[in-house]
């Protein structure tokens, strides 16, 4: 192929994995990046390790500064460069610098969006105080953590109970922190069916958290100096010192909506598993762009680093002129409170009956060792399988160390299409200090042959 002129919006996992795969099989083209915010190739699932304390440096939450993009692969990294808009019929785009509020013109011979998402933010009055927090960009991540060392918060209100709000509620808790969290729906982690968040419910009070459920967030009230100091809900009043939203995100689209580009219906930019957009040389990936759904066989909009990683790199190999094929997602997710470890991955039960699937699944309480081994924990799984042919399409894990990853295996055996028999006839590995001769995973498949 010709040298070509690539320039990519949005400089953190899908952009830069983009670049770095268009670098090393393409030297001599040339590569410009914009980034609005002051870092590049960041890791925001850190952000709430950070605050917490348990990171100890921003700096290492940083996988390549501007500076090592530029200086060592000759990647034009622009940080503090906002693109504001896209002419896809004169392949150019127009940027503000926002240090000197300076505008100017780039062209392209191809143009990568990874523009990412952004917080989901209530519109209800006094959202905008001192002392409120969404978590989105390690900036924001600094902006909360300069917030907490200056004004020593004692009391903060979380809103949402997913897991941004999880997460901080650890992270607050570690720095002293009392923790009262909100959240609308009955139960928190409405990713998990209803009997697997009682466990995560109950450890978060447990440590203390102030959890209230069924509880939406109404109105912010300031004090004198313009600082959140009251949280008011369709139930309650909490005093507070901090508000920290983790209500959802949404993707950044509204260039690419100007643009012309194709939306999902969940407003993200419709790709298809070449990462190619509705319109000839642009292409998206990461937090922004429209994931295939293996199980519920239509688009979503999932934001994790995982999918942009993997979604920048087969966009980076695509405009390079080679193949790839971004092959889909079946809603993986994981995380953890203290020491309870979380995770889930395909169809919820919810979520299959919704999609008219006919369903058996059930639900074993067992030891993430061998019982007999010492320091074994409890350990809870689910797992869902279609009723007429056993075919797994769903699981969910919460107990202690080491239980988490197992979801890797159900992630597996969903993208293998194995029922519930071929997974509890798995030779998978087995010592005591790591499972029990079953594994339990292989246990609640035998129940379910």
């Amino acid at each position: 192929m010709q040298n070509q002129k690539i320039v990519i919006i949005g400089g953190d996992a899908a952009g830069m994995s983009a670049a770095s795969k268009i670098r090393r099989e393409l030297p001599e083209w040339e590569i410009v990046v914009f980034e609005k915010s002051p870092h590049t190739s960041y890791s925001a699932c850190g952000i709430p390790y950070f605050i917490g304390g348990v990171v100890e440096d921003k700096e290492s939450l940083i996988a390549r500064s501007p500076e090592t993009f530029i200086q060592k692969y000759n990647i034009k990294a622009h940080v503090m460069h906002e693109v504001i808009q896209i002419d896809t019929a004169g392949k150019k785009v127009l940027i503000n610098d926002l240090n000197s509020s300076k505008s100017f013109t780039e062209t392209y011979d191809q143009l990568l969006i990874a523009t990412g998402a952004s917080p989901a933010i209530p519109e209800i009055e006094g959202i905008n105080a001192k002392g409120v927090f969404s978590l989105s960009t390690l900036q924001s991540g600094i902006e909360l953590f300069n917030f907490i060392e200056r004004h020593t918060p004692k009391t903060a209100v979380i809103v949402g109970g997913g897991y941004i709000g999880i997460e901080v509620a650890e992270a607050l808790l570690q720095r002293k922190i009392q923790v009262t969290l909100i959240d609308r729906a009955s139960y928190i982690m409405e990713t998990l069916d209803r009997e697997m968040s009682e466990e995560i419910c109950r450890t978060m009070t447990d440590a203390g958290v102030d959890l209230r459920l069924g509880e939406s967030l109404k109105e912010i009230l300031s004090s004198e100096k313009g600082y959140a100091s009251l949280v008011k809900t369709n139930i309650s009043e909490i005093k507070t010192d901090l508000v920290v939203l983790g209500t959802g995100v949404k993707p950044n689209t509204q260039l690419a909506r100007d643009a012309g580009l194709k939306l999902s219906e969940g407003g993200a930019i419709l790709v298809n598993n070449k990462m190619q957009t509705s319109i000839k040389d642009v292409w998206a990936a990461g937090d922004c762009a429209s994931s295939y759904h293996i199980l519920k066989d239509e688009e979503v909009f999932i934001a994790l680093g995982t999918i942009a990683n993997k979604q920048g790199l087969v966009a980076g190999t695509n405009m390079g002129g080679g193949e790839m094929f971004f092959q889909g997602v079946c809603g993986t997710a994981i995380t953890k409170f203290n020491d309870l470890e979380i995770s889930r991955t395909g169809l919820s039960e919810t979520e299959a009956k919704k999609m008219g699937i006919e369903i058996v699944s059930n639900t074993i309480s067992t030891t993430n060792y061998a019982a007999y081994y010492p320091g074994n924990e409890s350990l809870k799984i689910k797992l869902i399988a279609k009723k007429k042919d056993k075919e797994i399409i769903g699981g969910q894990i919460v107990g202690g160390k080491g239980s988490a990853k197992r979801i890797d295996t159900i992630v597996a055996a969903i993208k293998a299409k194995m029922n519930v028999y071929d997974l509890a006839m798995l030779d998978l590995s087995y010592a005591p200090p790591f499972s029990g001769v079953w594994d339990p995973l292989q246990i609640a498949a035998r129940t379910l042959m």
